[in-house]
């Protein structure tokens, strides 16, 4: 890490940082500066007083020339104006005795008592001269004065001494300064042309960086919980360090690898990874890097980055976000020029058309994979889709047990534990939870982190934080009791729902209460029998709600969505309705601007419509007559879990178990909740309408369910 002359720091190739002050670029500035004016004022700077030529003729006719220092003619050589240089008396001479000294001999010319360095008797005159002598110059156009000057200086007894070294210094001292100038001007718009593309002539130019291997290293063994992934790209690896091996049997490395997964799995990582271990170039750059307000500049800039790989070949380039111009071609909405189709062009025509180069291996990153274009994916431009999955209970030990090493953990903390308990967590999740939870160790003052705390975390992470500060008057508490009395018992008697983890009416993320489910384990598939006990236990909330406060609330808002469209996913995607069978409906239903055209219009007919929001209804109306028929038999046990939960605000699934089986609870937790007096109510405003916004704003109409998914 070293800085250049201007103060810019060197960290590494094609590194960019944010503009900052460039200290020795200003005192270099200002340095420049003083020395032009500096050398203006020397060339600007008199010798002595300016005079015209009626006054030198003046100076000569009255003898007040000094003629001890020589009369410099300035420039000699020149054409046409010339410098007379000398010094002159402000008096005139005073004239000397002349009887006792004769004029042919000046040396009886009479002592002065002057001392030496002052005036001196002139040999030529034999005059005395007045005061100290004073420098002039003197300007003459040699061409019209010649004559005129060698007669007047001729009478006056004066020679003119040539001088031929000019104002070079001036010269010198007003070029030298202006240079330095123009040098800093110079390297200061070459380097604002070559920083962060902001130059007027970098627009073309590709952003991709080159990340420095020296610092930050990444390798396969901060990667876990993609094994599958980490085997498939390690023949990249391989023949990056040995091509040779691959090349004996005529095989050849693919050309571009395209890794498809959810999001916060590990693709950009897994890239680092491939990166640090074949120790080669490796360029980064976004899909949305390519894209500008310009036409043409994203295709220039696809050219530029192959150009900087092919210098550096054997490299790796690696795309994030690649569906940011990888999409279809030729479903745009509009006639012009579309750039984003021709900055795919261009990536087409580099990753394999007529001139094409091995050595550069592209890799892709990109969770929408349906949306990107056929010719893109084709072998020979990216051979080879890697999928990056969510991690299996292994996986996801593996990958804590990875970011558990910069926390301090204590010795009785279970990963495993933690690993079984968050089914569908990403990589990203899983470290977003061991943060969470070493802030909350922290917060506690806690010298280690420890299972409480994590599992503090895992809830948070799923539901969200708790809000026991938020005020709730003693007829909601109520009512979502009895809401979350009804999803509980109801998940504890079917036999396909996810166990019991924990009830609680604290109010968590955007819901006064939660009803958390947790799987025993991964689940890849889904079956008919536990999507309907789904729809029974996702009623029962509602039904509870009805029965034991004789009203309804806005709280069952969320369970409706959810509902509705698990039951519209079972009738038209998962082939579940015996009437409708095995049929397909909706494929064509995407969302605009997403690759697909706006203007096909959905496969079935207004007939079948109406059978499909037949079935839905049914499949609700089905599971919500099966929980309200186990509500009302086990009627006593909902409310003694209506009530613990009034006392105690959380239970554990264990503890409501016990409720449904034994009819009491023979483990109640330790502390019991003493909420504060709830605030006065505030006067009747008139009724408002309940609004779907409500959810995302933490109102009165939050998804109360909150099943895991």
């Amino acid at each position: 890490m070293s800085d250049d002359f201007f103060g810019n720091r060197n960290d590494g190739p094609n590194r960019r940082q944010d503009p900052q002050f460039n200290w020795r670029g200003f005192l270099l500035f200002v340095l420049a500066v003083f020395l032009l004016v500096a050398g203006v004022w020397a060339s600007n700077k008199t010798n002595g007083s300016k005079l015209d030529y009626r006054g030198f003729k003046q100076l000569v006719k009255e003898k007040r020339i000094d003629t001890s220092r020589p009369l410099l003619l300035i420039n000699a050589d020149a054409t046409t104006k010339q410098t007379i240089e000398g010094f002159y008396f402000d008096k005139p001479r005073a004239a000397a005795p002349v009887a006792e000294a004769p004029a042919a001999t000046p040396v009886e010319a009479p002592k002065t008592e002057e001392p030496a360095s002052g005036p001196v008797i002139t040999p030529a005159t034999g005059l005395k001269p007045v005061g100290a002598s004073k420098p002039f110059s003197v300007e003459v156009n040699i061409d019209f004065q010649k004559e005129e000057l060698q007669k007047l200086l001729a009478e006056a007894g004066l020679d003119l001494v040539p001088s031929y070294a000019g104002n070079e210094w001036a010269m010198v001292s007003f070029l030298l300064p202006l240079a330095l100038v123009l040098a800093l001007f110079y390297f200061l718009v070459r380097q604002q042309i070559r920083s962060a593309g902001r130059g007027a002539m970098s627009f073309g130019k590709s952003k991709a960086k080159m990340l420095s291997q020296d610092r930050n290293k990444v390798t396969f063994k901060d990667v876990a919980g993609v094994e599958e992934a980490k085997e498939e790209v390690q023949e990249i690896v391989e023949f990056l360090k040995d091509p040779k091996k691959f090349q004996r049997l005529g095989g050849k490395i693919p050309k571009g690898v395209l890794m498809v997964g959810p999001p916060g799995t590990g693709k950009t990582l897994l890239a680092k990874a491939i990166a640090g271990e074949a120790d080669v170039p490796f360029f980064s750059i976004s899909g949305s890097d390519f894209v500008e307000m310009f036409v043409g500049v994203g295709a220039s800039r696809v050219r530029d980055m192959f150009e900087q790989g092919r210098k550096n070949a054997p490299c790796l380039i690696f795309i994030d976000e690649i569906d940011a111009v990888g999409r279809h071609r030729g479903h745009g909405l509009g006639g012009g020029h579309d750039e984003r189709e021709q900055t795919l062009n261009a990536m087409l025509v580099e990753m394999d058309g007529f001139d094409t180069q091995e050595g550069i291996i592209i890799i892709a990153a990109t969770n929408r994979p349906d949306v990107l274009d056929p010719a893109l994916l084709r072998p020979g431009r990216f051979d080879r889709q890697v999928t990056v999955s969510l991690p299996d209970v292994k996986g996801r030990e593996e990958i804590l047990r990875v970011h558990a090493k910069k926390v301090k953990l204590s010795d009785s903390a279970d990963l495993s534990k933690i690993a079984r308990g968050t089914p569908g967590f990403s990589g990203a999740e899983l470290a977003n939870l061991l943060n969470e939870a070493a802030l909350l160790a922290a917060r506690n003052n806690l010298k280690s982190i420890s299972n409480p705390e994590l599992e503090e975390a895992r809830d948070k992470v799923r539901w969200g934080r708790e809000r026991r500060s938020m005020a709730m008057s003693e007829k909601e508490k109520q009512s979502t009791a009895w809401h979350e009395a009804g999803h509980a018992i109801i998940s504890v008697l079917l036999e396909h729902t996810d166990p019991l983890h924990k009830v609680t009416i604290i109010p968590r993320g955007h819901a006064l209460g939660v009803t958390m489910s947790l799987p025993e384990g991964d689940q890849h598939s889904f079956h008919l029998k536990e999507a309907l006990d789904r729809i029974a236990m996702t009623a029962a909330g509602r039904i509870a709600e009805e029965l034991f406060t004789n009203d309804l609330s806005t709280g069952a808002s969320g369970d409706i969505k959810q509902m509705t469209g698990l039951a519209r996913r079972m009738v038209c995607e998962w082939g579940m309705s015996e009437k409708l069978g095995m049929v397909g409906y909706g494929a064509n239903e995407d969302q605009v601007f997403l690759g697909r055209d706006i203007n096909r219009s959905r496969d079935y007919s207004e007939a079948t419509a109406q059978e499909i929001d037949r079935e839905v209804r049914r499949l609700v109306d089905e599971g919500y007559d099966r929980a309200k028929k186990l509500i009302i038999e086990h009627r006593d046990k909902v409310e003694i879990i209506a009530n613990a939960l009034l006392e105690y605000e959380t239970l554990d699934g264990d503890q409501v178990k016990d409720i449904v089986l034994t009819g009491k609870m023979s483990n109640p937790p330790e502390t019991r909740s003493k909420p504060p007096p709830p605030p006065p109510l505030p006067k009747a405003q008139g009724p408002r309408p309940a609004k779907v916004e409500d959810e995302d704003e933490g109102g009165l109409a939050p998804n109360l369910a909150g099943a895991a998914a």
